[in-house]
């Protein structure tokens, strides 16, 4: 199937031709109007190349360095929740992708797979993704597992005081399968959701999650933990200053995939401001909107150090779950940001030799 897959789109029709509704619609969907979730994608859109002539590509290096981790290109995989819902090799598959790949994968706190069992998958550089629970030994135990399983930071989501008003979960009575669970929180009794009139995640968002998380949490949580700590939600400017302030090793320029809030911008539209208030500080990571390696250019371009993808914005890229399939997803990527570069005189990133962005905005 691989072979008659030419980009990333195409997966969303063989997703929704495979998936049931209920599971496909929460892959795809986006708070209340998706009007964020459209403009995600649309944002990238306007945003075009300038490219630069007879300059030598002959040799283009597609590596770079994560928080000291070398890796095979600045294109990282982003924590999605129950991904054994997609593909009964779920996480698993993600994981050995992301090996394969040479690359980075970040595990979602939601996953349908523990973080021992992605561990034991075999070597990766792997992040972990944190939601913040009510109960505090909860998440300094659910740290602790991540850490002795050789994760190397810690991805904290900011953004979800509440899960968003996805209207297709709310018709759909969205719930996890009676054959899966929140992998990480079994021993807990954490990990069942209960089926409700509304959204099963919604309700145990509300139950589980903290809405009193502040920044004094992102200092308490250095002190449970040694690894660093990237922010994943940062928007503005302000937040920014703020992230750093408080000692993050990292923020990601995220709007939960237009899932959480809608009519905020994309985040490629906040990119810049946030590269310019973190001064070169910390790195700064995009996430939300790419589909294919000329978004990727764009993000690099606009001073993204990288950039986390997980599913097609919009659509369901879950039918990838098999590592073969989420392998030759990342392939995709490359294959279409190296094309970029090489069209654009871009030798290193998003950028020309002489230091000019290769990409501008359109009115």
């Amino acid at each position: 199937m691989s072979m008659e897959i030419t980009n990333v789109c195409e997966y969303e029709v063989i997703a929704k031709q495979k998936l049931p509704k209920m599971i496909y619609d929460y892959y795809a969907s986006g708070a209340e109007d998706q009007w964020t979730l459209e403009e995600n994608r649309n944002a990238f859109s306007r945003i075009l190349f300038r490219p630069r002539i007879l300059i030598d590509v002959s040799n283009i290096d597609m590596t770079t360095t994560v928080l000291g981790f070398n890796i095979s290109m600045p294109i990282m995989i982003a924590p999605t929740a129950m991904q054994k819902m997609a593909h009964p090799e779920g996480e698993y598959a993600t994981a050995r992708a992301a090996s394969a790949a040479n690359t980075i994968m970040t595990l979602s706190s939601w996953a349908t797979s523990s973080v021992e069992e992605v561990a034991s998958t075999g070597p990766g550089v792997r992040f972990f993704q944190l939601y913040v629970y009510k109960d505090r030994d909860v998440v300094r135990q659910l740290v602790k597992r991540a850490e002795r399983a050789g994760f190397k930071a810690i991805v904290l989501t900011v953004d979800t005081p509440r899960l968003g008003r996805r209207e297709a979960d709310i018709k759909n009575r969205f719930t996890l399968p009676p054959f899966l669970t929140l992998k990480n929180f079994e021993d807990l009794d954490l990990g069942k959701m209960e089926r409700t009139n509304d959204s099963g995640l919604a309700s145990y968002v509300a139950s589980q999650v903290d809405r009193s998380l502040s920044w004094k949490d992102v200092k308490w949580l250095q002190t449970v933990t040694s690894l660093p700590i990237i922010v994943k939600g940062v928007m503005t400017a302000e937040d920014t200053r703020l992230a750093i302030q408080a000692g993050v090793a990292g923020i990601v320029v995220s709007n939960h995939g237009a899932r959480q809030l809608d009519y905020v911008p994309a985040t490629i539209n906040c990119l810049e401001e946030v590269v310019k208030a973190a001064q070169d500080q910390v790195p700064v990571f995009l996430d939300g909107g790419i589909r294919r390696g000329t978004d990727v250019f764009k993000a690099l371009a606009l001073g993204a150090s990288g950039v986390f993808v997980s599913k097609f914005e919009r659509k369901s890229l879950s039918i990838a779950l098999h590592a073969e399939y989420v392998l030759f997803y990342l392939l995709l990527l490359t294959t279409d940001w190296k094309a970029s570069r090489l069209c654009t005189g871009s030798r290193r990133g998003g950028w020309c030799e002489e230091g000019a962005s290769n990409a501008s905005r359109r009115a």
